[in-house]
């Protein structure tokens, strides 16, 4: 029998990755910056030294070409522009991207050792099947970072704890990128008293940060148990050997995880300890204890070690717990890799361990380079926006739509405008920074409490920055997870609706009351 000549082999059509998307958002936004009108608003004159916002009302446009200096400059971005945008983003980002890589290092060493598989098969093997349970607990925790400070770009250093556990537990690379992007994601959803989004925006908005706590509490626990509800589901589901595509970390198999486990020696456990503290240190060093809770604490420790005689002189550039960002984290990591090194590799020969301290951490660094290029490319789009001077543009555009929206509506309206402006400006705090003094009066006009504006921006921010290719804690962590944006995308959009619909749910209830 003779072959249909007429069926041909169809290609399927596979997602662009991650660098193709982004490089391509980053060529749309700088066509936007073509056709979208520049402009800009008028600023505060701040007398107290903080930055000076925008004033509801004096939007004006502004020319695309324009002097400066007794020098042409136009404001349009080309193909320059745009080929320039990643470079530019990485030096913008390079705090982040040098994070990652110190992070991949860090990984690289300890894996070597073998002490987080032995660690790991010693948890999996104890638990007898109750594997599931450490999804809504390992959710929960990221979900409370998530409300309390914030926690969003450094869950990418909890990868290198999670991917593992999970894969040992019998799941994918896909279940570890959903228990930490959507358990810190309703987090930042629900921010409570997050500092960097309600905290920003309630004082922009002239509102205590305490105002709304109870409708963001409310979204914050309903989000959070449909978000475990839908991972443990999906977990269920790949435990039966479903969604194999959706990942290239398949889950160890049963055998792998009660046999071919290394022994938990002593130098091992304390590999182990040494791995465990510095995520202790670094959850401590980024929460805004005196900022946010005036506890000064810690603080007050850095200041007496810096007045200490003689040995406060090592203490001299010291940064109190609560101060850290990416810098210091990097040194967190990097040091602790080097006291790793201290404890194992200099008690294990080279030629047994297949290479030494400095060879094993450049490879583990290498290992998560295209994660620290996505970052990079992600924020050249916020480099093309600012540079193109649209970004006032659209926030106008959100100004004017609110103004003719019914008072009950206006929260609702609210946060529908919020996901592009989420969408085209990724940073919580620049968001609110920008847009909180211009639309939160448009409450006062409504008859509705400021508040409302204030967890419309929150929830529509959160949600945006769970799914947007912009935000690099999404396309870093995937990357790192070895899951396809295009799948998860297609996994999670349904439970986007969802958080979206409790939200804007909560907020015409509340506004109706």
């Amino acid at each position: 029998m003779k072959a249909n000549p007429q069926k041909k082999t169809q290609k399927k059509w596979r997602m662009p990755s991650a660098f193709s998307i982004l490089f391509g958002l980053i060529a749309v936004v700088a066509l936007l910056t073509w056709v979208v009108p520049s402009g800009q608003y008028s600023l505060t004159e701040p007398t107290d030294g903080s930055d000076p916002t925008p004033i509801a009302g004096t939007y004006e446009q502004v020319d695309k070409v324009k002097d400066v200096e007794g020098e042409s400059v136009d404001v349009r971005q080309g193909p320059w522009e745009v080929l320039q945008a990643p470079v530019l983003g990485t030096a913008e980002a390079i705090d982040v991207v040098l994070f990652v890589l110190i992070i991949g290092g860090f990984l690289g060493v300890t894996m070597k050792t073998g002490a987080l598989d032995a660690f790991l098969g010693r948890i999996v093997k104890n638990m007898k099947g109750r594997e599931k349970w450490l999804i809504p607990v390992l959710m929960t925790l990221f979900a409370l970072g998530g409300t309390t400070y914030g926690m969003q770009e450094e869950t990418i250093a909890f990868y290198a704890l999670v991917v593992p556990v999970m894969l040992a537990a019998g799941y994918n690379g896909m279940v570890a990128a959903l228990v930490i992007i959507l358990g810190a994601g309703v987090g930042v959803l629900g921010s409570t008293i997050n500092p960097f989004s309600t905290g920003i925006a309630a004082g922009f908005a002239n509102i205590s940060i305490g105002d709304g706590m109870i409708e963001r509490l409310i979204v914050l626990v309903l989000t959070l148990l449909v978000a475990i509800w839908f991972v443990m589901r999906y977990a269920g589901k790949v435990k039966q050997g479903e969604y194999k595509e959706d990942s290239r970390l398949q889950p160890r198999s049963v055998t792998a995880r009660v046999k071919d486990v290394p022994a938990l020696t002593g130098r091992r456990k304390a590999v182990m300890a040494i791995f465990g503290l510095a995520f202790v240190i670094m959850v401590i060093a980024v929460i805004p204890w005196e900022y946010k809770f005036g506890i000064t604490f810690f603080a007050d420790m850095a200041t007496w070690l810096k007045e200490l005689p003689v040995i406060g002189i090592l203490f001299g550039g010291i940064v109190s717990l609560g101060d850290w960002w990416f810098n210091e984290l990097s040194m967190l990591f990097l040091v602790a890799a080097m006291i790793i090194g201290v404890v194992y590799y200099s008690k294990v020969p080279a030629k047994k361990d297949g290479g030494g301290f400095v060879d094993t951490f450049i490879d583990g660094a290498r290992d998560l380079l295209g994660v620290a290029l996505i970052i990079g490319l992600a924020r050249g789009i916020s480099v093309i926006m600012t540079n193109g001077e649209i970004m006032a543009t659209f926030i106008n555009y959100g100004e004017q739509l609110l103004q003719s929206v019914p008072s009950v509506l206006l929260p609702a309206v609210a946060f529908v405008v919020y996901l592009p402006l989420s969408f085209l400006i990724p940073s919580t705090s620049g968001l609110a920074t920008a847009s909180m003094p211009i639309l939160a009066p448009l409450a006062d006009f409504a008859n509705i409490d400021r508040h409302l504006i204030v967890t419309a921006f929150a929830t529509s921010e959160g949600v945006i920055n769970m799914i947007a290719p912009t935000v690099a804690s999404v396309v870093g962590g995937l990357a790192l997870a070895k899951v396809s944006y295009g799948v998860y995308l297609r996994r999670t959009w349904k439970l986007m609706l969802v958080f979206s619909a409790i939200s804007i749910a909560v907020l015409i209830i509340s506004a109706v009351i």
